[in-house]
């Protein structure tokens, strides 16, 4: 059963009205219950993705939490007159459920990116949480998703954490999740800010919301992705315009 929280429709999916602190706590709570759960952190990128994928838009639509990971649907929800509360982002959310781990023997089991950048970002946190239970690991680059589903169900991990990038992220969990009953959520690139190998902006920039211009100055070559927020945006003004119409 989903848990209860009203939605927020932008562009076709249905965000989450929920804060940060909300989230943690509610996870948190799922976690204690043994409940199987699966979010979902989004952003402008993901919602285009949705719009042209049907089958990755039923697979999202399956989420008991989608968050708006990204200004963009924030400016988007106030755009159509249903405001969202705050950006309620993947990579905090993570950070403060691996705490929670770390301090109440729960199990975690990793999943995605690079061998090298998974390996770093276990020593970094054994090293920060010396007590937390990585009860297993595997890379993003596998040929056969069953045995990585077989493995962590023998882990038996109360969160999965899974950075595969969208979409292969969220149809890996939509499929997998019942071999399992935990906290499943897809983090993206969070494992190589993990590892120290990609840079989080500073706060100054996330405080101005311009996180997405620090990642470009780091890295020239998303200029197509970063691309995707106007077209996002003109989106969102289309919709809003067509719905005033009616």
């Amino acid at each position: 059963m989903k848990a209860k929280y009203p939605t927020v429709n932008v562009l076709g999916v249905n965000f989450t009205k929920i804060t940060n602190h909300a989230l943690r706590t509610q996870l948190i709570a799922d976690s204690q219950q043994h409940l199987n759960r699966f979010v979902v952190t989004a952003n402008p990128e993901i919602v285009l993705y949705a719009r042209h994928d049907p089958a990755y838009a039923r697979v999202i639509q399956q989420a008991d939490y989608i968050t708006a990971d990204g200004i963009g649907i924030i400016k988007g929800a106030q755009l159509l007159h249903t405001p969202l509360p705050e950006r309620v982002t993947g990579f905090d959310t993570l950070v403060a459920l691996l705490a929670f781990a770390a301090q109440n023997n729960k199990r975690v089991f990793l999943l995605g990116a690079k061998s090298a950048v998974l390996e770093l970002t276990v020593a970094h946190l054994h090293a920060q949480y010396p007590y937390l239970k990585i009860v297993g690991y595997h890379d993003g680059y596998f040929d056969d998703a069953a045995q990585v589903a077989a493995e962590i169900t023998a882990s038996a991990p109360d969160f999965i954490f899974v950075a595969l990038g969208f979409p292969k992220q969220e149809f890996f969990i939509a499929k997998y999740r019942s071999c399992a009953s935990a906290i499943w959520m897809g983090v993206g690139g969070s494992f190589d800010v993990l590892a120290g190998t990609v840079k989080r902006a500073p706060l100054f920039w996330q405080k101005h919301h311009i996180e997405w211009l620090y990642r470009l100055l780091q890295e020239p070559t998303r200029i197509g992705r970063i691309l995707s927020l106007p077209r996002y945006l003109a989106l969102v003004l289309f919709s809003k315009y067509n719905h005033q119409k009616k």
